[in-house]
């Protein structure tokens, strides 16, 4: 029996030379556990949903120009003797742009001088006269009347030579050039016409009177020129007409735009304003992009919205939830069930998958990424929507 016990409990016997390694080892730092690698977060562009909602964009054409286009004309007819600016030129304050020939003119100037300073003379003769009581008040008075009239004359016969030259009345550039050199001119006829650059350009477009009642002052827009179609520019509506055209029954809207100095004028843009929304569109619910909807069936869509992690403060996810499309419009849908301010999942929608980790990048970016690896991307989520 005790021969069993002790065979169960082997003798272990150790030898001083074992003890460090012994140490070594108890004081040794047990392995590390292999760490799953978490999967990269998803690039993706995101934009917030405003509270009561938002509208769709008012959308328009119009052309950009100079806010102010000046026609510029001479005061009196003549024949015009030099045109020194062409189509295009941009002039200064005060740049000498065209004259008349000035003979007859200064001829005309010059006979009302003469008839001036005859009734000068005549006016202070009658005057020594009548002090000496040999002429009359009554010719006293008529001498002093044609004075005055002659000085008239000499006055309108002065300004018709000042504005017989056209000079710019302000900065900018010359958008028509009408005349040429030799031309026989009547009075008031449009010569050029001049771009002010006073009060800068804008896109000039007309809207109809239910989206112009939209429209604010300061309200931001997205502006494409068809010359430039890879190019965007922003912008700010500046003015917002009271009064419809007669011919059109539109309302003038300048909006002003950014970065766009160089170009020329008459370029067609489009723009599209962020206008507020009109009587009831706060209760259609909030305005997305079209990209923002998944597996959309008839009104009802799915949307990735973005929250932080409560396990990771550090990391975004993305959760879906299902939303009722009541309109689309264009590139924009209006949709019910989101709480105010949430983050929606617009571009890179498709690549995301239920408490995905996200990162928010910029649209610009993250086209440029999708455009590098198209041949990878997965199928498209997407379904048609029927509002």
């Amino acid at each position: 029996m005790n021969t069993n016990r002790f065979a169960l409990r082997p003798t272990v016997l150790f030898s001083a030379a074992m003890l460090p390694l012994m140490a070594a080892c108890t004081n040794a730092p047990a392995p590390e556990r292999d760490a799953t690698p978490r999967a990269p977060a998803v690039s993706v562009s995101v934009e917030t949903v405003t509270s009561g909602g938002a509208a769709a964009p008012v959308t328009a054409t119009g052309t950009f120009g100079s806010r102010d286009e000046i026609p510029l004309a001479f005061k009196i007819g003549g024949i015009v003797s030099r045109v020194l600016v062409d189509e295009g030129a941009t002039v200064q304050r005060g740049q000498l742009l065209a004259s008349l020939d000035l003979r007859e003119i200064n001829a005309a100037v010059s006979k009302a001088q003469v008839g001036f300073d005859k009734a000068q003379r005549d006016q202070a003769r009658v005057q020594r006269l009548a002090a000496d009581s040999v002429a009359t008040l009554a010719q006293l008075q008529d001498a002093t009347s044609a004075l005055d009239a002659a000085r008239s004359d000499l006055v309108t016969a002065t300004v018709n030579r000042e504005y017989a030259t056209i000079v710019a009345p302000e900065g900018g550039i010359v958008l028509q050039r009408l005349i040429t050199a030799g031309s026989n001119v009547s009075p008031g006829m449009p010569i050029m016409l001049l771009g002010g650059l006073r009060r800068g350009r804008v896109l000039r477009v007309g809207l109809p009177d239910r989206d112009a009642l939209r429209v604010q002052l300061g309200d931001a827009a997205t502006v494409h020129f068809d010359a430039l179609p890879a190019r965007t520019f922003t912008g700010r509506v500046q003015l917002v007409g009271r009064s419809a055209d007669p011919r059109t029954g539109t309302y003038a809207v300048d909006i002003t735009v950014s970065g766009a100095d160089a170009l020329p004028s008459g370029l067609v843009g489009s723009v599209a304003i962020a206008a507020r929304g009109a009587a009831g569109d706060a209760k259609r619910g909030a305005s997305v992009s079209v990209d923002a909807l998944l597996e959309a069936d008839r009104d009802s869509a799915t949307v990735y919205t973005v929250a932080t992690s409560h396990e990771a403060p550090g990391d975004l996810l993305a959760q879906p939830q299902r939303v009722r499309v009541t309109g689309v419009s264009g590139d924009r849908a209006m949709i019910e069930g989101l709480a105010p301010d949430a983050r929606i999942v617009t571009r890179g929608a498709a690549y995301v998958t239920p408490g995905a980790r996200v990162r928010i990048v910029t649209a610009d970016t993250l086209t440029a990424a999708l455009n590098a690896n198209s041949t990878s991307a997965p199928v498209a989520k997407r379904t048609a929507v029927l509002p």
